[in-house]
């Protein structure tokens, strides 16, 4: 018996031609091959196609090498193919599809927006704290606040003599400076008969009251004690008792009036006088 052929068999289309197609590509130059054998060619050095290009050199021998990952990437990789293509020769664009052929395809048509949008805009500058300013303000500050703290220093006026002043100088009729003047407060009472005449009988009693200004008034007792020793202000007064003496030195006498045992001796002395007196009990009389 004769088997013939089947009709299906003969009717079927041949697939020589895709696996030819496929062979056809594996044979065909690679790129590297082809920018090689142009730039050879062409009669150009790889450092002249570097120069004109501006591809290094040794990224240059590796792109002819098939070598493309000295590039940086895809992106860099396909200006370099189209770079060198063109200064050997050749059709760049060509090469460029079968590197993308051959590295996951073409990039997609958004790729320029993409790459625009990336990376942050750099705004460091221009928020950056002026910190030369800051110090200006700091330093002019810190001047405004010295100099107001010395002019208050100034003007604050000055303060009163204290306790521990030392005594004025002479005896007698001499004149002390006037002490600084406090504030003006209504003249004091004169004590009362009643008061003045309960005085002790054993003890000197001795009182004085600041009418007209302000003097300075020193009071030791019995034993050389110092019992006061200040400024009396207008309308201020001090009241000293001791069993034996009361010893006054009053640096103004004619603001101060003086009552001693329940007398009224009325002003210490004048004006700006400076007086020495001491009092002992029973009699008041100079020292």
């Amino acid at each position: 018996m004769t088997i013939g052929k089947s009709p299906d068999r003969e009717n079927a289309p041949s697939s020589a031609h895709p696996a030819g197609d496929a062979e056809h590509a594996a044979d065909a130059p690679s790129i590297g091959r082809v920018l090689s054998v142009a730039r050879i060619d062409a009669g150009l050095t790889v450092d002249q196609v570097s120069t004109s290009t501006r591809v290094r050199v040794p990224i240059v021998h590796s792109i002819e090498e098939d070598d493309f990952g000295r590039c940086g990437g895809d992106f860099y990789a396909r200006g370099h193919i189209r770079a060198i293509a063109r200064a050997v020769g050749v059709d760049g664009e060509e090469l460029v599809a079968r590197y993308d052929a051959a590295h996951g395809g073409a990039p997609a048509q958004r790729r320029p927006a993409q790459l625009l949008d990336t990376g942050p805009i750099k705004v460091t500058d221009r928020r950056r704290p002026n910190w030369t300013a800051a110090m200006v303000a700091a330093i002019v500050a810190v001047v405004a606040l010295i100099g107001f703290n010395l002019v208050s220093g100034k003007t604050g006026g000055s303060t009163t003599g204290s306790a521990s002043a030392p005594l004025p100088s002479g005896s007698g009729t001499g004149s002390v400076a006037p002490a600084p003047s406090p504030s003006v407060q209504p003249p004091a009472p004169a004590p009362s008969v009643a008061a003045i005449a309960a005085a002790p009988a054993d003890k000197v009693t001795v009182k004085l009251v600041a009418e007209k200004d302000t003097s300075w008034v020193s009071a030791l007792d019995g034993t050389g004690k110092s019992l006061f020793q200040n400024n009396i202000a207008e309308g201020q007064d001090q009241t000293f008792t001791d069993p034996k003496q009361i010893k006054l030195v009053i640096g103004n006498a004619g603001a101060v009036h003086v009552y001693v045992n329940g007398k009224d001796l009325g002003p210490a002395g004048k004006n700006g006088q400076v007086v020495h007196v001491t009092y002992t009990p029973g009699d008041p009389q100079a020292g």
